[in-house]
């Protein structure tokens, strides 16, 4: 069975390694789809801080993962004739965006489930983000006093 999942995976964290481990005990192949930096610019205010490249490569060298393949569009049926999947998951934050329900159909009408998680709260990219930027400005501004 081939599971499939989609997402820009930038500063790869425990939350990823939850959701592809999660796939993995779905089937026996795990594809993921990587969102180029002109895809999350359509619907993000940041592009990754991680190049494309370098997001896939990170991914390829885990064990849970297959398959490694770019989308350069936000569309994912495209994906999913070329690896007919068995199981589509998705995140919580999923949304009815004509994108995502022109997908959902398509795997009806092809017999894949779709199962959809929920994130970690504790752990996201931009909450890394956050947390390198507040580091970054601990400790410029020290007051002294002047005698």
């Amino acid at each position: 069975m081939v599971v499939y999942t989609v997402g820009t995976f930038d500063l790869l964290h425990v939350g990823h390694l939850a959701l592809l481990e999660y796939c993995k005990t779905l089937g026996d192949v795990v594809a993921v789809g990587v969102a180029a930096d002109g895809v999350v610019s359509s619907y993000k205010p940041n592009v990754p801080v991680i190049p494309l490249n370098e997001r896939m490569e990170m991914l390829k060298a885990l064990r849970c993962v297959d398959i490694v393949r770019p989308y350069h569009k936000l569309e994912y049926v495209s994906g999913c004739k070329e690896l007919k999947p068995d199981i589509f998951v998705i995140g919580e934050d999923w949304g009815d965006k004509l994108h995502n329900l022109d997908v959902e159909a398509y795997l009806k009408d092809k017999g894949s489930k779709i199962i959809q998680v929920s994130y970690n709260p504790k752990t996201s990219s931009t909450k890394i983000k956050q947390n390198v930027i507040a580091q970054s400005h601990r400790g410029k501004y020290l007051a002294q006093e002047i005698s």
